[in-house]
């Protein structure tokens, strides 16, 4: 897809220069450093020979056929060179130039027509305004860094150029290698989702895929390519800006609780992306992905010859999604048989502090064969009497070929260098220290569930949609935005979710009688298109318990309306059951700019407002991913049942979970929506919407 950018034939610099100063000259030389061995034309409108190499003054000069065009060149001349490229029949292009959409509308208006450019003429772009590529597979450095990464297995994307030239600067020094290595830039025509998409399907070369984002421009795209790709590669996000500072104001309860922070974690985690919360994080991933075989379970052995670090891995396993194994009755016998009295056979298998690294071979070799533990992490600290560089070969060569991930954290600095240099070498990943180390493995186990996974299940309802395409037909015809309660509640009754009786009385009597038919008490409310916080004016009375009050409620209601507002519709009252209590949640929509509908769950009342406990799925919405989504607010205790309470209707949630989003769906111009509360009574009673508010989009 992408073999004319990363696999090219033949390169032309356009724009190279026979001054060192020039940006053009440092490209045209980082691809003859690299080692590139296709075809180099230096285009120059003077220069005849540069680098050695001879250069010619446009591409329509060159004699033959240019796969990859670099473009080095003022943002107003760029145009003009695509349209020759074209012609010419190149195939891909860098734009490394600047002064586009980055700059402001007028360079957005010149960016457009580059890019319209580049689509008639069917070719393939990367930038503008980008540091380049680099893909060390072909040994081509089509880029402005400084420096020629190592190469591995890691493909690395960013949005930063700037970030780009530290990460190189830093890999080198590390020893980290790269398979390709891209500075996207503006995204005009190839983005993360199109490199995601090349990337994935070369599992030889790209081990793991990193990414460094700032935004997305396509969420549903990105999306379905990630949730292919993550099933055979890993790829690994780190997201910045996505904070509530960046959220669009929002008049719902969930408007307000949901942001983009919200809508990329549930993405990255529906999609199977990791989340890396730093740079630091994102290579100690990298590293574990890049260098072992996927973990096949959650159990971990630690072999360490101190206690404080096997109790600060044993504290960071518990957080990370990671079970202490449960060593074999065998492995603790082979153990004991063979260590000091004073060693600690069980797990952390502690080899105390002066152990040679002929203890070390003992306990690892029986931690790998052990048929209850899928990974180890070996420690070390440097004391008297310890061989680090001997340890690190034994490490090496008792990890060679074993289906068990092993990573260490040799914790020091000077005298571990050697020992340090051999693991790197050999591919065993080491961290300074030992929780950096555990959470590279629960990220590996988190990539184990992901793939084990089985694909999700979504559900399509009965429901009336004609009955709500007329409705929502009618409420836009008036000019509204925001149903009443009466349009919301038929709605949600469209959509198969349960509805307290209700009757609308247009006077006190009638509201007398159907309280009466209704049975007492009743809940009575204003009902009008024009007043949409009906408490905030008094237009709701609960507890009514006789005809008389129902009278005096209706009257009372439609005085508080009319005070409010003269000019108000009013349809009349809503004279409702007022049901029993239960455990009271919130279900709600907002729609994120990127990744269309974000379904929030979460306790109702204090719990949503105060600890905003709430959990965020992208629709469509499965049966796991709502199960999944149930369970994971911190007050699910209280669902599942505390202190003797019966557990609630949690299959009943996970339901209206689905309607909602099975709702949502078949109508995007919701843009936000609460059920709030959802009264959900005990195991195998149901749930029932106490209330209701719907915007469509103005």
């Amino acid at each position: 897809m992408l073999e004319a950018i990363f696999a090219p034939r033949s390169v032309a610099v356009v724009g190279a220069s026979p001054d060192p100063a020039k940006l053009g000259h440092r490209i045209l030389k980082n691809i003859l450093d690299a080692g590139y061995s296709g075809r180099i034309f230096p285009i120059h409108p003077r220069a005849t020979q540069i680098l050695n190499l001879p250069a010619y003054p446009s591409v329509e000069q060159v004699p033959e056929p240019i796969d990859l065009a670099v473009v080095v060149v003022p943002a107003a001349v760029t145009l003009e060179v695509a349209e020759a490229c074209g012609k010419r029949g190149v195939r891909g292009l860098v734009v490394i130039s600047a002064g586009f959409k980055e700059i402001g509308p007028e360079g957005r208006v010149l960016e457009e027509r580059l890019l319209e450019i580049t689509r008639r003429y069917n070719m393939r772009m990367i930038g503008p305004n980008c540091l380049g590529v680099i893909d060390t597979t072909t040994r081509l450095n089509a880029s402005f860094a400084a420096l020629y990464p190592h190469a591995g297995q890691i493909a690395f994307m960013s949005q930063s150029g700037a970030l780009c030239t530290a990460i190189l600067d830093w890999s080198r020094v590390q020893g980290i290698g790269f398979s390709r290595f891209v500075s996207l830039g503006n995204k005009a025509d190839v983005d993360e989702v199109t490199l995601l998409q090349a990337w994935g399907c070369d599992k030889v070369h790209n081990r793991v895929i990193l990414a460094y984002l700032e935004g997305i421009g396509n969420g549903d795209e990105f999306v379905a390519v990630a949730r292919q790709v993550t099933k055979h590669i890993p790829v690994i996000a780190i997201k910045s800006g996505a904070t509530q500072a960046g959220a669009r104001a929002a008049s719902s309860h969930t408007g307000a609780l949901a942001g983009a922070e919200h809508a990329y974690e549930a993405a990255f985690d529906q999609c199977g992306v990791l989340r890396a919360r730093s740079m630091q994080e994102l290579f100690d991933f990298a590293l574990a992905f890049a260098y072992q075989p996927l973990i096949p379970g959650d159990r971990l052995a630690i072999v360490t010859n101190a206690g404080g670090p096997g109790i600060i891995a044993t504290d960071a396993a518990v957080h990370c999604g990671l079970r202490l194994a449960e060593l074999a009755p065998a492995t603790i016998a082979a153990l004991r048989a063979a260590l000091p009295s004073a060693a600690s056979v069980y797990n952390p298998i502690d080899i105390i502090g002066d152990a040679r690294a002929d203890r070390y071979r003992v306990a690892l070799r029986a931690a790998l064969d052990d048929p209850n533990v899928d990974a180890v992490l070996v420690l070390f600290t440097p004391q008297a009497g310890s061989e680090p560089e001997e340890t690190a070969r034994v490490i090496v060569e008792l990890s060679a070929g074993s289906p068990k991930p092993v990573a260490t954290s040799f914790m020091g600095a000077a005298s571990i260098g050697e020992a340090l240099r051999t693991l790197n070498d050999h591919k065993i990943p080491n961290y300074p220290f030992p929780e950096r180390a555990v959470a590279a493995l629960g990220a590996m186990v988190a990539q184990r569930r992901w793939v084990d996974r089985p694909p999700g299940e979504y559900v399509h309802f009965d429901v009336d949609r004609e009955r709500v395409r007329a409705l929502f037909a009618r409420v836009r015809s008036e000019g509204r935005v925001e149903l009443g309660e009466l349009e919301a509640r038929q709605v949600i009754e469209a959509y198969g979710m349960r509805l307290p009786r209700s009757l609308l009385a247009q006077s006190p009597e009638e509201a007398a009688e159907i309280a009466a038919h209704l049975g007492f008490p009743v809940v009575m409310k204003i009902s009008s298109p024009d007043i949409l916080h009906k408490s905030d004016i008094g237009g709701v009375k609960l507890g009514i318990r006789d005809p008389d009050e129902a009278r005096d409620a209706y009257e009372l209601i439609e005085y508080r309306a009319r005070k409010y507002s003269r000019e108000a519709r009013i349809w009349g009252v809503l004279v409702q059951e007022q049901v029993r209590k239960g455990r009271e949640v919130l279900v709600g929509v907002s729609r994120d700019p990127q990744f269309g509908p974000l379904i929030a769950f979460g306790l109702s009342g204090i719990y949503v407002e105060a600890l905003k406990d709430v959990a965020f799925r992208l629709a469509p919405v499965s049966r796991q991913e709502a199960a999944e989504q149930v369970r994971s607010i911190r007050a699910f205790p209280i669902l599942r049942g505390v202190r003797g309470e019966p557990p609630a209707d949690i299959a009943t949630a996970e339901e209206i979970i689905l309607r909602v989003a099975q709702l949502v769906t078949d109508f995007p111009e919701i843009v936000e929506m609460d059920i709030n509360p959802l009264v959900v009574y005990n195991q195998g009673e149901g749930a029932i919407v106490l209330d209701a508010r719907i915007i469509l989009r103005g």
